[in-house]
């Protein structure tokens, strides 16, 4: 069934929308089945330098939210190969990078960058979208960590002070 995003747009406060995709490996994961658990999707690409500037970030924040945050990352760029996803994936230690190379849930999540963070609560509702830091062309290093913020908001089982952002980063290609 498709879903027509422009009539049921994705709100904040509300369920996300579920989706299943596979791992580089071929293993699908179904968001549902993260339930439970805080989860942020997160946009991600190969070839993005504030991707990978981000990748290094969340990771190191991974051990200080144990398991109860779980990072789906999201290879949603139409001109990136498998190869260049698993190499990448490799060399930045990813745990888990789900592919989505026809953007499926990118539209479905309106995302537009890499990376582009979705942050949903216990419950699956989504309580965060946009920019994990407030890194820009013109800003080199971050003052503000509005995703950090808003785990640890939830971690601490109260909503995030700031729940949108506007997400900076490269844009997703969609064609090629």
């Amino acid at each position: 069934m498709a879903v027509d995003r422009y009539n049921f747009p994705m709100q904040l406060n509300e369920p996300a929308p579920d989706f299943e995709l596979p791992d580089l490996q071929g293993v699908c994961y179904k968001l549902s089945d993260f339930r439970g658990r805080i989860v942020i999707v997160n946009f991600w690409s190969a070839e993005c330098p504030h991707s990978e500037r981000t990748d290094r970030y969340l990771l190191s924040l991974r051990q200080e939210w144990s398991e109860e945050v779980v990072i789906l990352s999201i290879a949603s760029n139409q001109n990136e190969s498998p190869q260049m996803l698993v190499e990448a994936a490799r060399a930045r230690s990813m745990p888990v990078v789900l592919m989505d190379s026809e953007h499926v849930v990118a539209d479905l999540y309106e995302a537009v960058t890499t990376p582009h963070a979705f942050l949903l609560d216990r419950e699956g509702i989504l309580r965060y979208r946009g920019a994990v830091d407030d890194i820009t062309f013109r800003r080199r290093e971050a003052t503000q960590f509005f995703l950090r913020d808003a785990v640890e908001a939830l971690l601490q089982r109260r909503l995030p002070q700031r729940n949108e952002t506007p997400a900076y980063g490269c844009t997703i290609v969609r064609e090629i």
